[in-house]
């Protein structure tokens, strides 16, 4: 079993990234806005509800899975690194998929903002991701996240095996997606 963590800003392309993955291994995708869009038909996001939803059916998905004999999964998330909560979050998954025998690799992509905003409006997002069709409030939120919070790393300080790092700025999708199949050998 092979569970590759996806993260980065929004709009950075972790989607995209991980369908072009897909589309190359055998690893299934599992997006982030897959349970946030399918409890946002109920629930705002921003509800303890929503959240408490959200993070229950990711759950169960990936204790599922990674009792599985699937080959493997792509989860694409936004790791907010100045939050301690957060990394906890990241450090509880990794646990559950390495005490199954599970490999954990983590891909970590950043972009110029430029691009990103200009990401934040291309159709393949917006059809996979109805809340951001919205796209005054997602490009609002995209900023406001990006003033609150720290969504690249800094040097050294992701130290979990099997990691890399893409600048993926002026890199199609496929591009990315064939350099982490290459890295790490899927």
């Amino acid at each position: 079993m092979k569970f590759v963590h996806i993260f980065g800003p929004q709009a950075v392309g972790k989607m995209t990234v991980g369908q072009e993955l897909a589309k190359i291994t055998e690893l299934k995708l599992f997006h982030n806005h897959m349970t946030i869009d399918l409890v946002g038909h109920f629930f705002d996001y921003s509800t303890k509800e929503a959240k408490r939803l959200v993070n229950l059916f990711r759950q169960e998905i990936f204790e599922e899975v990674s009792k599985s004999d699937l080959y493997g999964m792509i989860f694409t998330y936004v790791w907010m690194l100045d939050m301690e909560s957060d990394w906890e979050y990241v450090r509880n998954l990794t646990q559950l998929f390495e005490s199954r025998g599970a490999t954990v690799y983590y891909v970590e992509l950043e972009a110029d903002l430029d691009e990103r905003l200009e990401r934040n409006k291309t159709p393949n997002r917006l059809e996979h991701k109805p809340k951001k069709r919205d796209l005054e409030w997602s490009e609002n939120d995209l900023l406001q996240t990006l003033d609150k919070h720290r969504l690249n790393s800094v040097h050294g300080e992701i130290t979990f095996p099997n990691y890399i790092k893409i600048n993926n700025t002026d890199m199609s999708a496929a591009e990315v997606a064939q350099v982490i199949k290459d890295q790490f050998g899927f």
